[in-house]
């Protein structure tokens, strides 16, 4: 950690400075996180059914052991 903060202030004055970021680049941007934003809902929600029946088969009580635990009363 100390080796990157040293090398850091070492090489910061090679640097430019000031960073201009143009609109092309900035709609480019705004894209890459729309797309993987939108790609991820749309891997949810074609697997939600399946996410759905796994959580659904961990939670859900087997009807025999609630009879059993009747009779054993």
């Amino acid at each position: 950690m100390n080796g990157l903060i040293l090398t850091t202030i070492l090489f910061s004055h090679l640097i430019d400075k000031p960073a201009y970021l143009d609109p092309g680049s900035g709609s480019f941007i705004l894209q890459l996180i729309l797309a993987t934003l939108l790609g991820g809902f749309l891997i949810l929600r074609s697997y939600w059914s399946k996410v759905k029946e796994f959580l659904a088969g961990i939670f859900k009580r087997n009807p025999g052991e609630d009879e059993n635990d009747e009779h054993n009363s």
